[in-house]
């Protein structure tokens, strides 16, 4: 049964006209975009919850931090943020805000990376569908001569052709549209957690050095 679906979905696109191409190839772009999105949130963009435990308390030592980090890799994009300001704890505030300012635009820039093809399938798709389907009328028009329809076996496919081409822009636009939507909210969610979780380490940081202040006035 579903190797027959298959084998009519095949063949109701050989009637969709040359535009099934361009679209197909939009499909596998975002397909592919997808993909590479769903990978990397689920292995760089996690925060396992022992760390995040640790890091929402003030009361932790910088060495099992950064042992944690460690842990990590690399490649994970909260590893690589919370390195940034443990690299710097021992500069002054201001120096630390800016470097992890500065990570956390090279991490945006990297996760929104794709996501402008999924942004440009939404828009495409349709208007290669809707020239399918102008392609199709026509196509479907010119058998209409001065003596009338001379074969309506032909009008039926051309119109056919603009309704397949037209479904399928539509379909593979609303696709990408919920996915662009899925993961710019991801994008949004990880960015705002990073900054949430940074701030706490640098206040971790201004604590610190208060602490040693009193302990210097106080010796």
């Amino acid at each position: 049964m579903m190797l027959h679906d298959i084998h009519e979905a095949l063949t109701a696109l050989k009637f969709g006209g040359i535009m099934i191409y361009p679209l197909m190839a939009l499909a596998v772009l975002a397909l592919a975009v997808v993909l590479d999105k769903a990978f990397v949130y689920w292995r760089y963009v996690r925060l396992p919850a022992d760390l995040l435990g640790l890091v929402e308390t003030y009361n932790f030592a910088w060495p099992d931090l950064a042992r944690r980090l460690t842990a990590l890799g690399p490649r994970n994009y909260f590893g690589r943020f919370f390195q940034v300001i443990l690299a710097n704890r021992a500069q002054p505030s201001w120096w630390v805000e800016s470097r992890a300012g500065d990570e956390a635009q090279q991490i945006e820039k990297s996760l929104a990376r794709g996501l402008w093809v999924l942004e440009t399938t939404v828009t495409g798709a349709p208007l290669l569908g809707l020239l399918g389907t102008i392609i199709g009328m026509m196509n479907a028009f010119r058998l209409i001569g001065s003596n009338g329809l001379v074969d309506p076996g032909g009008v039926t496919g051309g119109v056919a052709q603009a309704l397949i081409a037209t479904a399928i822009g539509i379909l593979i636009a609303v696709i990408a549209l919920f996915a662009f939507n899925f993961f710019s909210r991801l994008q949004a969610q990880a960015l705002d957690e990073m900054e949430r979780l940074g701030t706490r380490l640098i206040d971790r940081i201004r604590l610190d050095r208060q602490e040693k202040e009193v302990r210097r006035e106080v010796a």
